[in-house]
């Protein structure tokens, strides 16, 4: 008999470090973005201290660190645009004609109008109670799939269907617990949504009712083909709040770096004309102030990329994990 069995979250399923996965895809970001800050600030102090000439010294002799933040202004300044651009590609698709808006409703209600014939009711208007019922279903019809084959005596059929609702019963209880105070807008939504490993349960369904199709009776038949009609309908639905959250974090992405891109330009304005050696004097715990000041500058003027790397890591594992949609694995 096939294994059917599968870990019920993402992060068991990976392949990487569980606490690394943690950090790509659940830490906040601000969070993260604060410790790559505090990562860059420290390195910088620890070489800084450590190296010959000082900083101090080699300020006096060059204009490297002028010459710098010159640099870092037209990176800054460049950045910003891009993320203009980045708000064009959001708004490209909620920008057009009427017609073309209507065409976009049609296709969406055509959608919702088969997920309403498959939960009976009409589906809930939030991103994380509509994935809710969609699991809610493929579980109920997976009940009623195992409940078609109480009767049967052929065991070994029925104990494989058994292993095989009884793993995806699990899977969907996990997910499900996660979505009730799932909130859109946030990690957890998106995170309950790939905890759910409906493509997996999708191939297996496929590959049993195939094995023991002749086998099967016609009800039993038809219960099987009803789960896996419920999980087809799971991928559109998920890819279109990924669709949808991808919109919102490139879009709180955006507002992140523009409120950061300002005070990064006045630091390295203020490094390029304001600061020399004579303009810091003294120490701070032992360690002259002047390499403080440059070491936090260079910090605050790279906190727009910071915050940049610490949205995109998330996005693009997410999209990887994604990428294909139905009973095709990529990887567990």
């Amino acid at each position: 008999m096939k294994d059917m069995s599968t870990a019920n979250t993402m992060r068991e399923r990976g392949d990487r470090h569980r606490y690394t996965l943690w950090v790509v895809l659940n830490a906040d970001r601000r969070l993260l973005t604060a410790a790559l800050a505090a990562g860059v600030f420290l390195a910088l102090m620890i070489w800084g201290v450590t190296r010959s000439p000082s900083i101090r010294g080699l300020m006096a002799r060059t204009d490297v660190v002028e010459t710098t933040f010159q640099a870092l202004i037209g990176a800054l300044i460049t950045g910003t645009t891009l993320v203009v651009s980045i708000n064009q590609l959001v708004l490209s698709q909620e920008i057009g004609p009427l017609g073309g808006q209507r065409e976009r409703m049609d296709r969406a209600m055509d959608f919702y109008q088969n997920t309403d014939d498959l939960l009976d009711v009409p589906s809930p208007a939030s991103p994380g109670l509509f994935m809710k019922e969609i699991i809610d279903a493929t579980s109920d019809r997976a009940r009623a799939f195992e409940s078609a084959l109480e009767g049967s005596d052929d065991e070994e059929l029925r104990e494989g269907i058994e292993a095989y609702v009884s793993d995806l019963l699990e899977n969907a209880e996990t997910a499900t617990e996660q979505l009730e105070e799932a909130e859109f807008g946030t990690y957890s939504v998106m995170n309950a949504a790939l905890n759910y490993n409906y493509d997996r349960k999708l191939y297996d369904l496929r590959w049993l009712l195939s094995e023991y199709d002749e086998r099967l009776t016609d009800e039993q038949r038809r219960t099987g083909k009803e789960t896996m009609t419920a999980l087809a309908m799971y991928g559109p639905a998920r890819e279109h709040v990924k669709t949808l959250y991808f919109q919102w974090s490139l879009v709180k992405l955006s507002q992140g770096i523009l409120a950061l891109a300002i005070p990064a330009i006045v630091v390295a304005g203020g490094m390029v004309f304001l600061v020399d050696t004579s303009t810091v004097t003294g120490t701070v715990l032992g360690i002259d102030a002047l390499l403080w000041v440059v070491c936090l500058a260079y910090t605050v003027c790279v906190l727009p990329f910071l915050l940049f790397t610490s949205y995109i890591v998330r996005l693009a594992t997410i999209a990887k994990r994604t990428a294909a949609i139905g009973p095709l694995i990529l990887r567990e």
